[in-house]
């Protein structure tokens, strides 16, 4: 008798956010490879970084770019009706669109924290909070009308403990450089809706979890990696190859009893 194997998303359809971002061509990948057919969302503005043009060239009849924003609903809807009308209905989503950012960007403006600018913790809030908010409403209908259907919430690991500025004190800025002060409370309350979520559409199907990564490789400065690295158990910042067995694994019927959590990937960062 042949085996079904529950990692694969054979036939299913999965839709990821923030497309153009880091990592979103990291779980496109890997749900590509588990089978999926996949929908990419970003915004208009944001050009398709070579990463995520390559995945979608190497995938032309599996893969399709949507541009949409996380904080306009009739863009979405039309996202959601169109990645339909190509593929079927959305069984899986992945809420990856976020800012985590410092106020500037580039690190040529720095802010004390009493003079962080609301606006740009505003907008912060408004996308990793309320974003995930109303893309999981748009495409979590979807699911529970379907009676199927898993949604991922793209957390971090400073939802559960406050970044530690001494890893930047190195950096030649003066004010210091702040990491974005409310972007943390913006995924510890990605956390929590995570569970209201779950406890709504779980009679419906609907699982609904989080990943929450730790630091991960990009081409940090040699001294901001030592400091990190002797806070990780593990001694070392993830690898993007980390990161795909866990979502693959929310994402498919091998955790068909898993809903309301959030699953950390982080090194045990947090452990400390």
């Amino acid at each position: 008798m042949k085996r079904i194997d529950p990692y694969r998303l054979d036939g299913q359809v999965a839709v990821v956010t923030g497309a153009g971002g880091r990592l979103g061509p990291v779980w496109l990948g890997c749900l590509l490879e588990a089978g999926a057919r996949v929908v990419a969302l970003d915004l208009e503005r944001v050009p398709a970084t070579e990463a995520l043009q390559t995945l979608l060239d190497d995938a032309p009849n599996d893969s399709l770019l949507l541009h949409a924003d996380v904080l306009d609903r009739t863009s979405l809807e039309r996202a959601r009706e169109t990645a339909a009308a190509r593929f079927g209905v959305p069984s899986v989503l992945v809420n990856n669109a976020g800012i985590d950012q410092p106020p500037s960007a580039s690190g040529a403006v720095s802010y004390r924290m009493e003079d962080v600018p609301l606006d740009a913790a505003r907008l912060i809030l408004e996308v990793n909070t309320l974003g995930t908010f109303q893309t999981s409403q748009v495409f979590g209908a979807a699911m529970v009308a379907a009676r199927r259907g898993s949604i991922i919430n793209i957390g971090s690991l400073y939802a559960s403990v406050s970044p530690d500025l001494r890893f930047y004190d190195h950096v030649p800025l003066d004010p210091p450089f702040l990491k974005p002060p409310v972007y943390g409370a913006s995924k510890a309350a990605v956390v929590n809706l995570t569970r209201y979520l779950a406890t709504v559409w779980g009679p419906y199907g609907v699982r609904v979890n989080t990943l929450s990564p730790g630091g991960v490789e990009g081409g940090q400065d040699l001294e901001f990696k030592r400091k990190f690295n002797e806070r990780v158990p593990l001694g070392r910042m993830a690898e993007f190859s980390d990161l795909t067995g866990p979502l693959t694994f929310l994402a498919s019927d091998a955790s068909s009893y898993v809903t309301a959590t959030e699953l950390r990937v982080d090194g045990g960062f947090t452990a400390w």
